[in-house]
């Protein structure tokens, strides 16, 4: 696993049984929404069609990562910073949102 740095990672963070669920559900609707553009592209669709909906993929994954920051800046920041870990915790995720707006 690789952290926002690009290091190696062994921290793990256990989710809640809704948040997983969440979560997952909007993997499995890019990932069909990624096939969906594999068989617009095998299929010989026009190109302004296959390019919005690669447009909808990029927003759906955009709408996924700003759910996970949110939960992890309410969770393992949190939690970091209450463990006295704040500045840390707080250097981590600058570099994780710099990465995410580049």
């Amino acid at each position: 696993m690789y952290s926002a740095d690009g290091t190696v990672s062994e921290r793990h963070k256990h989710r809640n049984l809704t948040e997983e669920r969440d979560l997952l559900k909007r993997l499995n609707r890019i990932e069909g929404q990624v096939r969906g553009v594999k068989a617009m592209v095998e299929d010989e669709r026009y190109c302004v069609d296959i390019l919005n909906q690669v447009s909808a993929i990029q927003a759906a994954l955009n709408s996924f990562s700003r759910e996970l920051l949110s939960n992890h800046i309410k969770t393992c920041v949190v939690d970091d910073i209450e463990a006295g870990n704040g500045e840390e915790a707080v250097e981590e995720l600058c570099r994780t949102i710099q990465k995410l707006m580049k």
